[in-house]
């Protein structure tokens, strides 16, 4: 069976719906997903294939939210209500304890805290509240020397970098970005996913590896005391997953910072766009130097989660380095585990957003956005 592709695109985009449908019609007969780019503030795609509820389907999109959690912080940092050099202390008292106390903001954000779980693991309760693993992490011995290495805090950065907006604010980080982001622009990326919406997510559908590809993944030592382990919060005794995680009706209702959100793909290409260009009459959320700041690379090298060269920005993926090096320097963004991608090109004008349901080997941006990123960036410099 052939899938229909949906959806527009803007004159000169074609080529992007061709590589589009070139790709769906490589899947499987169940592939659900959403393309969608602005730019210089107009949407450009907006494609769609798949049986689900067509462009309003909401997917849950894991560290994609990253991006919307550092753009909270971004921003109140622009305001100057927070200050990146400033030690986390100065914010959250508690976070001294375990020889944390040096710590800066710019630190935390960058991934270098050395914070990046239990000893002891998380309840599946905590993970989906933000609130509750602060609470714990601030109390925990950091696993290196703050500040002096980086490694990817995969389920926490957001509780961390969450916790320090709340006491400066006196209101969460999902209630900042609902306020200041979501709803003003009128969004389909969510943190804390209202009740009323559940009938447009489409639960996430595990992976299906190949038998080569299946091989690959068995061939992975299993270290159930790593850095990798701790971060991913797998060396408990009966650890969950991801797929459960994202269908979880909790971490949707709270939209825990780190992986909780929900989006449809114009809500992530949308997000960046704002953060550019202005947009329905309102100006940029962010002005240009807090644009070259945040794209700026602040953590870059070996990752000592990953164990690979990553790059970040201020909490945002460095997504020329890390992904697409034909993008634009000083771009930003975030991938989710479960094949999404969201990010901004400031250099090429441009916001991308992509979404599937059924997760992608071997995990991380889906390996279909090198080939979709690529066919956006060449229709826009062939504008």
């Amino acid at each position: 069976m052939t899938l229909e592709i949906h959806g527009t695109v803007a004159d000169g985009f074609e080529s992007v719906r061709e590589e589009f449908a070139a790709f769906v019609a490589t899947e499987r007969p169940d592939y659900e997903g959403q393309l969608c780019a602005y730019a210089d503030g107009r949407r450009v795609v907006d494609l769609w294939a798949g049986e689900g509820p067509g462009p309003d389907a909401l997917y849950g999109v894991f560290s994609s939210t990253k991006g919307a959690a550092h753009l909270v912080v971004a921003l109140l940092v622009q305001d100057g209500t927070l200050e990146l050099d400033r030690k986390v202390t100065y914010y959250w008292p508690e976070f001294a304890a375990e020889g944390k106390g040096q710590l800066t903001l710019r630190d935390l954000i960058t991934h270098r805290a050395g914070v990046v779980g239990l000893d002891a693991g998380f309840s599946d309760a905590e993970l989906a509240d933000d609130r509750l693993l602060a609470e714990r992490l601030a109390d925990q011995r950091p696993f290196w020397r703050p500040g002096t290495a980086f490694g990817y805090h995969a389920l926490v950065i957001g509780a961390l970098t969450g916790e320090v907006v709340r006491r400066a604010t006196g209101r969460s980080l999902q209630e900042v970005y609902e306020d200041r982001i979501r709803a003003p622009y009128g969004l389909d990326f969510f943190l804390g996913l209202p009740e009323a919406l559940e009938g447009r997510y489409r639960s996430v559908q595990p992976m299906l590896p190949t038998p080569p590809q299946q091989a690959e993944l068995d061939a992975v030592p299993r270290a159930p005391h790593s850095l990798a382990s701790i971060a991913f919060n797998t060396h408990v005794p009966d650890p969950g997953d991801l797929v459960s995680y994202a269908n979880s009706r909790a971490v949707r209702a709270k939209g825990p910072a780190s992986a909780g959100g929900v989006a449809a793909a114009r809500g992530l290409a949308g997000m960046y766009a704002a953060v550019l260009f202005e947009v329905d009459g309102r100006p940029p959320l962010l002005k240009p130097d807090t644009i070259a700041e945040v794209g700026q690379i602040h953590s870059t090298g070996y990752d000592l989660v990953a164990r690979a060269h990553k790059s970040f920005g201020l909490g945002f993926q460095a997504t020329a380095d890390t992904a697409y090096p034909f993008l634009g320097a000083g771009s930003f963004g975030h991938s989710g585990a479960g094949g999404s991608q969201a990010f901004a090109d400031p250099r090429g004008g441009f916001a991308y957003g992509y979404t599937r349901r059924r997760m992608a080997f071997p995990g991380g941006a889906a390996p279909e956005n090198e080939r979709l990123v690529r066919a956006v960036h060449e229709a826009v410099l062939g504008r």
